[in-house]
């Protein structure tokens, strides 16, 4: 018996890399969004593990994020 979950299918998305991600490497993420989602992921790590996030949860974190960088 495996007692993992199984790791759920994400469909086909879109990837792109964050605006606010530096363009020197490091710490980078990429972004896929569909309706009513966006998805997460280090982009050094495409298979990796996916952070996925309501749209109000994703804007809370772009805001966080961009009020720390200004």
């Amino acid at each position: 018996m495996n007692d993992k979950m199984p790791e759920p299918r994400l469909p086909d998305l879109a990837w792109f890399k964050s605006s606010y991600s530096s363009g020197e490497g490091g710490q980078c993420i990429e972004v896929a969004a569909i309706p009513g989602t966006v998805h997460v992921r280090d982009s050094k790590q495409l298979g990796g593990p996916v952070l996925t996030l309501g749209p109000a949860a994703w804007a809370g974190f772009v805001e966080l994020a961009t009020n720390r960088t200004a």
